[in-house]
C-alpha cells in the first residue's frame, strides 16, 4: 500500500524558537523519501518523528541560507553512519555548490554512503522515473529554487465494463499494456486517473514561478513568513505573507495548502490561519513541528475526460 505524507520536522524561519525547530520536511512518496531544506537540528527532529536515514532517497535544497541547509552535515554523516545502501540524490542551486561541498565535508568522518550531487543551473526537469521532479527559480536575495513533483497520469479499470466485454485475468494486463484487445479499447473499460502533484515553495517574493509550481497542486507547501500587516517587509526581504500564499493557492487550483516558515515575531499561529481562510476555501494546514500531513487522494475525473 502506498504512503504519501509530509512529515514536518521544523517550521521556524531564520532561528529556532522554544516551540519550533528550523526548517525540515520529509515527503514520503511510496518508496521514496524526499528531504527538503534540512535546517539546524534536523537529525534530532528525524529521531523524534520516527524518520530514519534509510528513509531518505533525495535531498532537495531550495537555497543556501542557514535555516534551510545547516542540518546538512549531520544528515549527510548519518547516511554513512547508518550505512544507507541505496543512492541518495542531492539537488541544490549550482551557484551554491561550494557551500554544499563545505557542509558535505565539514568534519572528518568515514564516508561510505552513495551521495550523488545534482546542481541545478536553471528551470526544468531534474529527475524522472516514477514521478517527474522539476525546479523553478524563485525571487530571493540569494539564488533559490522551488520544487514540483508530478506523478504521471494513468487509468482506472472498470470491473463492470471488463466483465461486459469478457476480459479477465492476464488479458486485463495485456489490454493495459497494448491499449487494444480483440477490438476492445482501453478507453472502453477504464476512466482517466490523474497523477498527483506536490509543490514546495520556500523563501521568495511573489513571482511567476510561484504560480507555475503551485498550478493544480494536490498539496502546496509554501512559506508564510509574514502576515499582511508586514507585506512591505516581506517584499523587502524576499518573502511571502500568509495572505499572498493563500491567494496563490486559490488562483492556482490547489487542494491542500500547508503554511510554514513562520517569523518569530508572531506568537499566535491562529493569525496565519485566519488570514489564509479569508483568501482560500480549500484545506489549510498551519504546520506544527512533528506533524504528519496526508497528501489528499487523487482527484476524480468524469469518464472520458482527463483532469487538468
Amino acid at each position: 500500500m502506498s504512503t504519501r505524507e509530509l512529515v514536518v520536522l521544523g517550521t521556524a524561519s531564520q532561528v529556532p524558537t522554544r516551540l519550533r525547530n528550523q526548517n525540515g520536511y520529509l515527503l514520503r512518496w511510496d518508496g521514496e523519501g524526499l528531504l527538503f531544506d534540512p535546517g539546524e537540528g534536523t537529525q534530532r527532529q528525524m529521531l523524534r518523528a520516527g524518520v530514519a536515514a534509510t528513509d531518505i532517497t533525495r535531498i532537495c535544497i531550495t537555497h543556501f541560507h542557514g535555516d534551510h541547509s545547516l542540518g546538512l552535515p549531520g544528515v549527510i554523516q548519518r547516511l554513512s553512519l547508518d550505512a544507507v545502501a541505496h543512492p541518495v540524490h542531492a539537488h541544490f542551486p549550482a551557484s551554491g555548490a561550494h557551500y554544499f561541498e563545505r557542509m558535505r565535508h565539514a568534519t572528518a568522518f568515514y564516508e561510505r554512503a552513495d551521495l550523488r550531487e545534482h546542481p541545478i543551473a536553471g528551470d526544468g526537469p531534474i529527475a524522472g522515473g516514477k514521478f517527474a521532479l522539476e525546479a523553478r527559480r524563485l525571487s530571493h536575495p540569494v539564488e533559490a529554487f522551488g520544487y514540483r513533483l508530478t506523478e504521471p497520469g494513468g487509468r482506472t479499470m472498470l470491473p463492470g465494463k471488463l466483465e461486459e466485454h469478457g476480459i479477465t485475468g492476464p488479458d486485463v494486463g495485456r489490454l493495459q499494456r497494448e491499449g487494444n484487445l480483440d477490438g476492445v479499447k482501453l478507453t472502453d473499460v477504464s476512466t482517466p486517473r490523474p497523477g498527483q502533484r506536490f509543490a514546495f515553495v520556500m523563501d521568495t517574493r511573489l513571482c511567476d514561478a510561484v504560480y507555475a509550481l503551485a498550478e493544480h497542486a494536490d498539496t502546496l507547501v509554501i512559506e508564510a513568513t509574514f502576515l499582511a500587516e508586514d507585506t512591505k517587509l516581506a517584499s523587502d526581504f524576499g518573502h511571502l505573507t500568509a495572505q499572498q500564499a493563500a491567494r496563490v493557492a486559490a488562483e492556482s487550483g490547489v487542494r491542500q495548502l500547508v503554511l510554514t516558515h513562520f517569523s518569530q515575531r508572531y506568537p499566535d499561529p491562529a493569525r496565519f490561519l485566519e488570514e489564509a481562510k479569508a483568501e482560500f476555501e480549500g484545506e489549510i494546514v498551519v504546520a506544527e513541528d512533528l506533524e504528519r500531513v496526508q497528501v489528499p487522494k487523487r482527484r476524480s475525473s468524469p469518464a472520458g475526460r482527463a483532469a487538468p
